[in-house]
């Protein structure tokens, strides 16, 4: 009888289980809701005289987890409710956030007020669009074709381009150099058409439109106070962001490196911004950074979705990473296509390098600025250089998706975006060393040659700054400054942009330390509006050292389109280059120096320590009366 009984309970344990996991746990939840015994067959109130107190415990315990039950359930059929009430709850902290500190110290909070209104006008623009988008579109889709839309458009275009010229006339007359920089547009667009793939093809829109938007933004960022002081704050918040580097390399490496060697200190920093930006690509919010900027190019110059995306990536991310976005979709890319992707890659450069040159002590406003408005310029030059022939299939940006990256989780994303910096640092640092070593060696062997036929000094930079010094004077460079500013040039396209930003804020740092202006025949620092100028033409990977990186990169994602990457990639070096020159110009035509007005009689009677570009200036002023 010992042996049957716990047979006996084993075959009843398992009668459930032969009905299917199904019936087992509707019978538990069954059981529960009721207040019974699972695999009994008696109710509460049946069999409440024969329970023992034995059997009533495991009861009064389910019986107790019916509230957690019920409120599970709750939540689930509630669930839209309680996320629009977090919802609520969140938006009334900020906002009673946002207005005490406003009432606390409004200039304090300016920047918190001007991004909290921000993202409130996307979020309407949103809403609107979801709205009320239907009913625009089909209000305003009749008069897409219509004879009124064709002249209204070539009236507002020849409007445009009259203002522009009597703006020119009113704003150069006191500063005639801006016409050098306006000339040279001119120049740089003529030849580009010269070496256009097919003259009759071009899409003037595109091209209108693209040297627009970079126009207005040029105006935005330097001449209006509003955007010079919003990109000034930009560039000081980013380099106090960027000096959080120091903790991390300090404890690693220690202090007496990161302060002497250029290693450890300017590196460090591509490591640090490359883990932030694989963080806000995880979050979603670079992508919808790039789609609006995205949108907006698309929507004037009438460029596919493909291609926008791309270039509008590359004002973030690298001539590699850029393509990463639109990788399912360039196997089926026009050819035309395929050279904005790569134009877009040359004309700008990463958002890991900006830190490094901020690093160095290049003006931040202005390489963001330069970065922002070569997007639309490397579009409209490159339509312009390889105009659409062919039938592209990416018009709408139905079905083109933006990828999100591999991460599961924030920490994996913040990992795997550093661990990706160090291919980048160890990149850079192996062609830093390989290029400064070369360059020293063919220096080397110019002068020996030069030395041969009594020509003293000959060396890279000295024919980079006769071979190039008209492009310099193109741009609107003093002619004193085009040598130092050729040399730069030089060094940019035929080293790469980091030597010749290097060598820039050598000069800078040497202008701000009050040095002398030249010491025998070399110039030793070059003006505000050079370092400007030449701040918009260094900004790109525009180099023949990047050829192979943009072919490597490409070829790995779409083996069978190497002949046609390699047919085009010096076309679109050369556009890339010409699309820094151009906005260099642009820059030429809008910069106008900014600062009070210095007092030099106040600054000489004062107790000098050290000298500086100021008292150089007021000093040379007073001597030279």
């Amino acid at each position: 009888m010992e042996e049957d009984s716990p047979r006996q309970r084993e075959s009843v344990s398992l009668t459930p289980m032969a009905n299917g996991l199904e019936n087992l746990g509707a019978e538990f939840l069954e059981s529960m809701e009721e207040g019974r015994d699972p695999g009994s067959n008696m109710s509460p109130t049946e069999g409440r005289g024969s329970y023992n107190e034995a059997e009533s415990k495991p009861v009064s315990r389910w019986r107790s987890l019916q509230p957690a039950r019920r409120a599970r359930r709750f939540c689930r059929e509630h669930v839209q409710l309680l996320r629009w009430i977090l919802t609520a709850l969140l938006c009334t902290a900020l906002a009673a956030y946002v207005l005490t500190a406003c009432l606390l110290d409004f200039q304090r909070a300016l920047a918190l007020f001007v991004l909290t209104c921000v993202v409130l006008t996307f979020l309407a623009y949103s809403l609107l669009k979801r709205l009320l988008g239907p009913k625009l579109t089909r209000c305003v889709k009749p008069l897409g074709d219509s004879r009124l839309n064709i002249w209204f458009k070539r009236a507002l275009a020849l409007a445009a381009f009259v203002g522009l010229i009597l703006w020119l006339i009113l704003d150069t007359a006191r500063r005639p150099e801006q016409l050098v920089s306006f000339a040279g547009i001119c120049v740089f667009i003529s030849l580009l058409f010269a070496c256009s793939k097919h003259h009759r093809a071009v899409s003037w829109r595109a091209v209108s439109w693209g040297l627009g938007l970079q126009f207005v933004l040029g105006i935005f960022v330097i001449r209006t106070e509003p955007g010079f002081i919003a990109f000034q704050w930009l560039g000081d918040q980013i380099q106090i962001f960027l000096s959080y580097t120091v903790a991390g390399s300090s404890f690693v490496f220690g202090e007496a490196l990161v302060k002497d060697v250029f290693a450890f200190q300017v590196l460090p920093i591509i490591v640090f911004f490359s883990c932030i930006m694989s963080v806000l690509y995880y979050m979603g919010l670079m992508q919808w950074v790039i789609l609006k900027i995205a949108w907006l190019m698309q929507v004037t110059m009438g460029t596919t979705a493909t291609e926008t995306l791309s270039v509008a990536g590359n004002i973030f991310v690298s001539q590699t990473e850029a393509p990463l976005l639109i990788r399912p979709y360039l196997a089926d890319m026009t050819l035309s296509e395929v050279h904005v992707v790569m134009t877009g890659g040359y004309a700008t450069i990463a958002g890991s390098l900006l830190g490094a040159y901020i690093s160095f002590g290049i003006d931040a406003a202005s390489l963001i600025a330069a970065s922002v408005m070569a997007a639309p310029c490397a579009l409209a030059l490159s339509k312009l250089v390889y105009p659409e022939v062919e039938e592209s299939k990416f018009r709408s940006e139905e079905g083109v998706k933006l990828t999100y990256g591999d991460a599961q989780n924030l920490l994996e994303a913040a990992s795997s975006g550093a661990a990706i910096s160090v291919k980048v640092v160890a990149n850079i640092a192996a062609n830093l060393i390989a290029f400064l070593a070369v360059l020293a060696f063919i220096n080397a062997a110019l002068s020996w040659l030069g030395d041969m036929v009594d020509i003293q000094g000959l060396s890279f930079q000295l024919i980079c700054s006769y071979v190039l010094r008209p492009v310099a004077f193109m741009m609107g460079v003093a002619w004193e400054d085009c040598p130092v500013v050729a040399e730069l040039l030089g060094m940019k396209l035929f080293l790469n942009e980091f030597v010749a930003y290097q060598e820039l804020s050598k000069y800078k740092q040497r202008r701000l330390d009050g040095a002398e202006e030249w010491v025998g025949s070399n110039k030793q620092w070059i003006s505000v509006r050079a370092e400007i100028l030449s701040t918009y033409a260094l900004c790109g990977f525009a180099n023949f050292s990047s050829i192979g990186i943009m072919l490597g990169g490409l070829t790995s994602m779409v083996p069978q389109r190497k002949s046609d990457f390699s047919q085009i990639v010096l076309r679109a070096l050369f556009t890339g280059a010409c699309v820094s020159l151009v906005n260099a110009c642009v820059a030429g035509i809008l910069y106008v120096p900014r600062g009070a007005e210095l007092d030099c009689v106040s600054l000489l009677n004062t107790t000098l320590s050290s000298s500086s570009f100021e008292v150089y200036q007021c000093c040379r002023e007073v001597f030279q009366r």
